[in-house]
């Protein structure tokens, strides 16, 4: 070996030992996909900007998987490579569940059961062969003695597996950056849940605000006091961020209402869910009839640009009624279309609405929206095949359900759902306008404002958005309908609005991400798999062969010479 060769070599070799060296200090990851989904947004990488120890993170994705969840898997274990290549401190590492005997495997899901782990009954179809498998789709979080679990798989509303891990996966960075968010980052915000005018009980707004509860400081407020402390009232409310009316059913007096519109005054956000109209039983008839209801604010919303309308609507798309036939244990619960029940999903592209599944509404009113200073953005509205109805009108489900069904059967009425898409959810944002600007007060304030500092409210046309089933007296989630087991999305509409109201949406917008993940065509791939296990088989065999045949013909002309 000559001494040219011998300094080549110890020149690779230094070479070798200084790229090792300096990788060590010095890491960069290239994103060359289209969709830039190995890239974090900025939000997500917040998240764990102060996580100074050890973040552990479980998931349950490990040992036999359905093809459609190993891909899960795989798209999940890229990204916290993501986000471990930010911070170190981040610890992952997968476990399989049920990779024990069949009694420590039924041990486990007893356990994973009681912390509300549940697990996915997915079907396998392989060979031109079905089968059911139990799949966890769930991670566990732990830092500084706190657990955060966190969903991998999106309830979806008549999807498929793989439609559901499709969604899912351009959820990942949203659920871990959520649940990272919950471990890491101090409550700052505080909301207000008004009480006192008839509001919704709180056993139906109990699991929403056990979620609340997750990120924000959440306490009852009252307007009691109103009548004879009105300065001490209004300081009270001020101190709040955010004030979250359900479905009140009572009228609200003016000393309330100026209250509230100085709360506005003062930057305070506010969700309202409204009901227009109010139901009641005709005791000869056994029928009900629904009726408008005056809560006193309607010069409130008008002065904002929109108006809650006194009616109801009806729309083609809408959810089933789960209606029993039968006595005792012979009753049998069958599913009917009520388009009294709208199911609304919004083609809007806002941060608050993208990416999310139809929400249920029951008994919603039409909402105007006026002409005003403000922007007005509609979030939610019923289906192009709608209609209202005029109050007062009599719900009689023995006619409804035969008429309902005959729509469905036979098609609707176009003229008879001409009503277009009716909006039941608005967003407004901007400088409010004092309601009592030019009008006799109340009572008297040290400092009356008549324009708001820039702030937002987002107004509902149905109370019932916001509420949750019981069972045998404990509160469902959010969205889940037990006579159905259909689940909406009800419960991710209301926290992007709350999210969004309180200027904290830097992970709402991770939700418009999208991401295009291709599957293979189950059918397809059985009816070609001999073709492409032959292909993959003797392809790269030819490949070989004509290598060899045209090697061995260059090393005879070669020599030949």
């Amino acid at each position: 070996m000559n001494k040219k060769n011998i300094q080549l070599i110890l020149f690779t070799l230094v070479g070798v030992v200084a790229i090792n060296w300096t990788s060590q200090y010095v890491y960069k990851r290239f994103d060359l996909t289209k969709d830039q989904r190995y890239t974090l947004s900025e939000e997500a990488e917040n998240t764990l900007y102060d996580v100074d120890s050890p973040l552990n993170v479980e998931i349950f994705l490990k040992g036999e998987l359905p093809s459609e969840f190993k891909r899960l898997k795989l798209e999940t274990e890229q990204l916290l490579e993501g986000f471990a290549a930010y911070n170190p401190n981040l610890v992952y590492k997968f476990i399989n569940p049920l990779e024990d005997t069949e009694a420590e495997a039924e041990a486990v899901k007893q356990q994973m059961a009681q912390f509300g782990l549940k697990g996915a009954q997915v079907e396998i179809r392989e060979n031109g062969k079905v089968s059911t498998e139990i799949v966890y789709p769930w991670a566990l979080a732990y830092y500084n003695g706190k657990t955060v679990k966190i969903p991998l798989l999106k309830n979806q509303l008549g999807a498929t597996t793989e439609e559901r891990v499709n969604s899912s996966i351009q959820n990942l960075e949203y659920a871990f950056a959520d649940g990272f968010g919950k471990l890491t980052q101090p409550k700052r915000r505080k909301i207000a849940v008004l009480k006192g005018n008839g509001e919704m009980d709180d056993r139906y707004l109990a699991d929403f605000i056990s979620t609340l509860k997750e990120y924000y400081f959440i306490g009852q407020f009252t307007l009691d006091s109103v009548a004879t402390s009105p300065n001490r009232t209004l300081q009270s409310i001020k101190e709040y961020d955010l004030l979250v009316v359900a479905q009140p059913t009572e009228i609200f007096s003016e000393n309330e209402k100026y209250v509230l519109d100085q709360y506005t005054m003062n930057g305070g956000s506010s969700l309202w869910l409204m009901d227009a109209t109010m139901q009641r039983i005709d005791t000869v008839s056994g029928n009900a009839f629904a009726f408008g209801q005056d809560l006193g604010l309607n010069d409130f919303f008008f002065k904002y640009g929109i108006r809650i309308n006194n009616n109801l609507v009806k729309d083609i798309y809408a959810a089933p009624i789960s209606l029993a036939s039968g006595e005792g244990r012979d009753a049998q619960y069958n599913r009917y279309p009520w388009l009294f029940s709208p199911l609304s999903s919004s083609a809007n592209n806002h941060p608050i609405v993208t990416n999310i599944e139809a929400i249920k509404f029951d008994y919603a009113s039409a909402i105007d929206t006026l002409p005003s200073p403000l922007k007005k953005t509609i979030l939610l509205s019923t289906s192009p095949i709608s209609k209202i109805v005029g109050l007062p009108a009599e719900i009689d489900i023995d006619k409804e359900i035969p008429k309902n069904l005959r729509i469905v059967n036979e098609g609707p009425n176009m003229q008879e759902f001409s009503a277009g898409e009716i909006p039941l959810a608005v967003l407004i944002e901007g400088q409010f306008p004092s309601v009592y600007s030019n009008r006799v007060k109340p009572f008297k304030i040290s400092e009356d404002k008549r324009l708001s500092a820039p702030t937002k409210m987002i107004v509902i046309s149905d109370g019932d958005v916001i509420k949750n089933q019981l069972d045998r007296g404990k509160p469902l989630e959010l969205g889940f309908d037990k006579w159905t087991s259909a689940f909406y999305g009800n419960k991710e509409f209301l926290l992007n609005s709350v999210n969004y109201l309180l200027d904290d949406s830097g992970l709402i917008n991770i939700r418009t991400k999208e991401i295009a993940v291709p599957f293979l065509d189950q059918q397809k791939t059985a009816e070609k798999r001999t073709q492409w296990q032959l292909l993959n088989l003797l392809l790269p065999l030819g490949l070989l062969a004509v290598f060899g045949i045209f090697f061995q013909y260059l090393r005879k002309r070669k020599y030949r010479r």
